[in-house]
């Protein structure tokens, strides 16, 4: 019987890559919420999105809190923003590994054709299924572009 082959995986001070991060846990949660804010506006200005279409993928987000996001991004996120913001950046990376740019940042926006749009903007696809549409949209993307 052949040795089963381990993969090595690298260390990296301060990331478990043996496990995802504990969302359950406020502490992992406060650690990960500044940034996780800072990366969702950056993706929601790259991909030109309103301030409803920001507070919507966010699970509908009051705009009093999100103009406070914006203004001073260090708070502790709940754990269904977390997931949705990191189902959000999974989609920016696929589609900038899959497209390459400018493309990448226009696709969200962009009547489809696709089965699973039928002639929507994968945003409005999004937006009206939730957080199910975005794990259907983000499963399809990592399919396209292999699972890397």
């Amino acid at each position: 019987m052949a040795a089963a082959h381990v993969l090595a995986l690298p260390r990296i001070a301060g990331y478990d890559f043996e496990s995802g991060a504990d969302l359950g846990n406020p502490v992992e949660r406060a650690e990960l919420s500044s940034a996780a804010i800072r990366g969702f506006l950056n993706i929601a200005k790259k991909w030109k999105l309103t301030e409803e279409q920001s507070r919507a993928l966010l699970g509908g987000l009051a705009s009093s809190t999100f103009h406070a996001w914006k203004a001073t991004p260090k708070r502790t996120l709940d754990q269904d923003t977390l997931t949705r913001i990191s189902l959000v950046i999974g989609i920016y990376k696929a589609l900038n590994i899959y497209f390459g740019q400018p493309w990448a940042d226009r696709w969200i926006t962009l009547e489809n054709r696709g089965p699973l749009f039928s002639g929507r903007t994968p945003l409005a696809y999004i937006m009206q299924r939730g957080q199910p549409g975005m794990m259907e949209v983000r499963r399809m993307l990592d399919a396209w572009r292999g699972g890397r």
